[in-house]
């Protein structure tokens, strides 16, 4: 692990990586060196951090002084537009989603910060490319606004590491499964909604197609992931647009038929929307060789200990409600 001496920066703490990876880097550094940052007001409990700043980082002005008066040194910046919502407001999520990275990205150029963690997703891939297990080097096109501002995001990305020495580091993640906090606006969100679904109705109407296939990750394998990225020696990244991140891959189906082995009772069926669209665009599996040979990627988590923790947890969390 990296020192206390580390001062972090976490721009949309409060969403669904950011509420759990906020909590570890809390464990890691200590409450005094966490900042978190989002647009909701500040109330006691908001977060894990020591400090929260109400930000909008857009606000560069704004951002540039928050990392001084903290003393930033490393920046994960998580906020941004999810693939559904982004299809609805594609002026505005080119917006979010891309420029104030290139703030961070001078910002470290300028020598204010020293690293930067950044996002990216299966959302980059696209037409033309093999559905199943595709690598890590493959010709990027995608067909959603959320994975053209990801693709133009890895591609900026590169270039300040190798125009300006920038240490950018990246994850392309699949669908985010997690039992902590709700999804927000994804085309892998069923597989959230599912399990509330499940065990408050006994029943879920998916708007994904039974038979559609798409990268998943259990968000404690998602964390772990990021934390050992940034924690691997500079010198042994070799990829410095993003790293393809696999999980597991499954369908709506096969996920519900791993939820009735747990609630016998539960029904599914299917009427797909306009994210079925972008769910065809998307591969059913990825290889992550790379980055199990640069820095240890490894997963704890398949369907069955993925259905079972969520279930367990989330029947706890539903009764305090």
């Amino acid at each position: 692990m990296e020192s206390h001496t580390e001062k972090i920066l976490i721009t949309g703490a409060l969403g669904q990586i950011g509420t759990e990876l906020t909590n570890r880097l809390v464990e890691i550094h200590g409450a005094d060196n966490v900042v978190a940052s989002g647009l909701d007001r500040w109330q006691k409990g908001i977060t894990a951090a020591g400090h929260y700043e109400r930000m909008d980082v857009t606000n560069t002005q704004l951002v540039r002084q928050v990392i001084k008066d903290y003393d930033i040194t490393t920046v994960y910046h998580l906020a941004s537009l999810l693939s559904g919502t982004s299809e609805k407001q594609p002026i505005f999520a080119w917006k979010l989603n891309l420029e104030p990275l290139l703030h961070f990205c001078e910002m470290a150029k300028e020598g204010l910060i020293q690293k930067i963690f950044w996002p990216s997703s299966i959302a980059v891939f696209g037409k033309g490319i093999p559905k199943e297990n595709v690598e890590q080097d493959v010709v990027l096109n995608p067909t959603t606004v959320y994975g053209i501002s990801k693709m133009a995001g890895e591609k900026w990305c590169e270039y300040y590491f190798d125009k300006h020495g920038v240490d950018v580091r990246s994850i392309r993640y699949p669908g985010l499964i997690s039992w902590k906090t709700p999804a927000g606006g994804g085309t892998t969100d069923y597989a959230v909604e599912i399990f509330y679904e499940a065990i408050e109705e006994g029943k879920y109407t998916s708007f994904i197609s039974e038979n559609t296939g798409m990268p998943m990750l259990y968000m404690d394998d998602a964390i772990n992931a990021t934390l050992k990225l940034m924690e691997a020696p500079k010198e042994n990244l070799t990829v410095r647009s993003s790293y393809n991140l696999g999980g597991m891959s499954f369908t709506p189906k096969e996920l519900a038929e791993e939820i009735k082995k747990e609630i016998p009772e539960f029904e599914i069926d299917y009427k797909p929307d306009f994210r079925q669209a972008i769910a065809d665009s998307w591969p059913a599996s990825i290889d992550d060789s790379v980055a199990k040979k640069d820095w240890g990627l490894s997963y704890d988590f398949g369907i069955s200990e993925m259905t079972k923790d969520m279930i367990k947890n989330l029947k706890v969390k539903l009764a305090k409600n």
